[in-house]
């Protein structure tokens, strides 16, 4: 049956003006020069779903996180590569980073700063700005770079770049399968009523399409992204494995939640599978895999110590997160960066993997390719976050700027309303569960930060929450129900 492609679509539209930065070459095997160069190395991004950075194996021990969670396959990636104990989303919640790895732009600068559709406070203090319902479909994403290298592209499990999930109807160009992915599966999270032993978060079928994807195309150079649903609510996993967990040492420290753990694992075990599937044909050598959360945990249902807060908010729990990194060959084994690094960042550095260079204008991310050879970290002063919004289970409107082991947080509300302590601002060195506001021991310091930030969000043209007029004290939780939710 034919098919209309994105790109077809754009073509026929007369939209398609976006062009490569020069030319690229098709890859699988091929000579220049009398030298026969070897095909681009596959690559394997895996993500999770508001996973705590305190919960993976490799940081137990670190500032005293408990040895409770057990990933010795993601573990596995972190000791045969380099894992990042600096490493953040660009957003406390998960649309806007998932935006950012597809396109290496801060969500500010694609109005996309909410978990789509984004939630609706009528009688909050500030009125939040309206987000975009997915990505512009003029904006070449990451996938459709990959094919143009040669790659084939596969997508199993979460999306969330759209308000709905009627994932089967054609057309439908906002979804992975129009956007540069040539196999897909589309799936979501369960009901909270879900049989546990039906495979609720869907973790055996993403696994097992993700297998069947490394078979299918074992001779050419693929691009697998698998962006797993757990541990996102609601909590659901088998009773046996959740047993086992109660009854482990630390079951009853404030970072420690049984079903949380059990899920991580079940996840864990698929990786695993997924790693012993490239071991298997032979294809280690030329693998990368990637292992990264969309966001900080909640807070709600485990504590983030060391880090403060959890997701939907920029306090560190929200927003710093884990990611390992395994490339034989380049990356020395057992190694760790304290380097920050950000979601952004994965698009330019995939495709410099994948040998082409794409070009960075008006995109935010920084090729960590030197970083991971051991030679020199990103050229870049400061990271920055905008989340102009408010959540059930964050905090409050804020923006943040990380410069060197410094971050400011602005206050929305504090802000707008020329209310005091407006900002807040820590040393991650000393302090990294930022317990200490140093803004007024360190008023110059703060004053910088905080103009840097202002200028980024005008350069980026970042959308401003704004005065609500019609606030109520007595209904700022009051709000609609969607048809969809995070």
């Amino acid at each position: 049956m034919y098919t209309v492609t994105r790109r077809k679509f754009l073509n026929r539209m007369g939209m398609s003006a976006i062009g490569l930065a020069g030319s690229s070459l098709i890859f699988p095997l091929f000579q220049s020069c009398g030298k026969i160069q070897r095909r681009p190395p596959n690559i394997v991004f895996i993500m999770s779903d508001d996973q705590g950075w305190n919960q993976v194996g490799y940081h137990a021990g670190h500032y005293g996180t408990p040895e409770y969670y057990e990933t010795p396959h993601i573990d596995r990636i972190a000791r045969e590569g380099m894992y990042f104990t600096d490493a953040y989303s660009a957003s406390p919640v998960c649309s806007p980073t998932r935006a950012s790895i597809m396109t290496g732009k801060n969500p500010a600068r694609l109005n996309i700063t909410d978990f789509i559709p984004g939630g609706l406070y009528p009688y909050a203090k500030l009125i939040s700005p309206t987000i975009e319902r997915y990505l512009p479909l003029e904006e070449k994403l990451l996938p459709e770079y990959m094919q143009d290298q040669g790659y084939v592209t596969g997508h199993f499990g979460k999306w969330h770049l759209y308000t709905d999930r009627l994932f089967d109807e054609p057309g439908r160009f906002y979804d992975p399968q129009y956007r540069g992915f040539d196999d897909v599966l589309l799936n979501a999270k369960p009901q909270r009523d879900h049989d546990p032993y039906d495979d609720p978060h869907r973790v055996e079928s993403i696994t097992q399409r993700s297998l069947q994807f490394i078979e299918q195309n074992k001779n050419n150079p693929f691009f697998l992204y698998v962006p797993h649903h757990v541990p996102h609510r609601p909590l659901i996993e088998e009773p046996e494995l959740i047993e086992k967990y109660k009854n482990k040492p630390g079951a009853d420290l404030p970072e420690a939640n049984p079903v949380l753990a059990a899920m991580i694992e079940r996840m864990d075990s698929g990786i695993g599978s997924i790693l012993d599937k490239i071991d298997e044909l032979g294809l280690k050598d030329n693998t990368i895999v990637m292992f990264f959360s969309d966001n900080g945990g909640l807070d709600a249902k485990a504590a983030q110590d060391p880090l403060r807060g959890g997701k939907a908010m920029l306090f560190e729990g929200g927003i710093r997160v884990p990611l390992c990194i395994r490339w034989p060959g380049v990356i020395k084994p057992g190694t760790h960066s304290a380097t920050p690094v950000i979601s952004d960042d994965f698009f330019p550095t995939m495709l410099e993997m994948a040998g082409y260079t794409p070009d960075m204008r008006e995109r935010d991310g920084k090729n960590l390719i030197p970083l991971l050879e051991g030679r020199q970290s990103p050229d870049r002063e400061a990271l920055y976050w905008h989340y102009p919004h408010y959540h059930h289970q964050g905090y409050k409107p804020s923006g943040a700027i990380r410069m060197g082991d410094y971050k400011l947080i602005e206050w929305y509300e504090e802000s707008l309303w020329r209310l005091p302590n407006q900002i807040s601002l820590f040393n991650l060195k000393d302090d990294i569960g930022e317990t200490k506001d140093l803004s007024r021991e360190m008023p110059e310091l703060a004053t910088e930060m905080r103009e840097r930030l202002h200028r980024w969000r005008r350069s980026v043209n970042a959308q401003e929450m704004r005065r609500n007029p019609h606030y109520d004290p007595e209904r700022v939780d009051l709000r609609p129900r969607r048809f969809f939710k995070e």
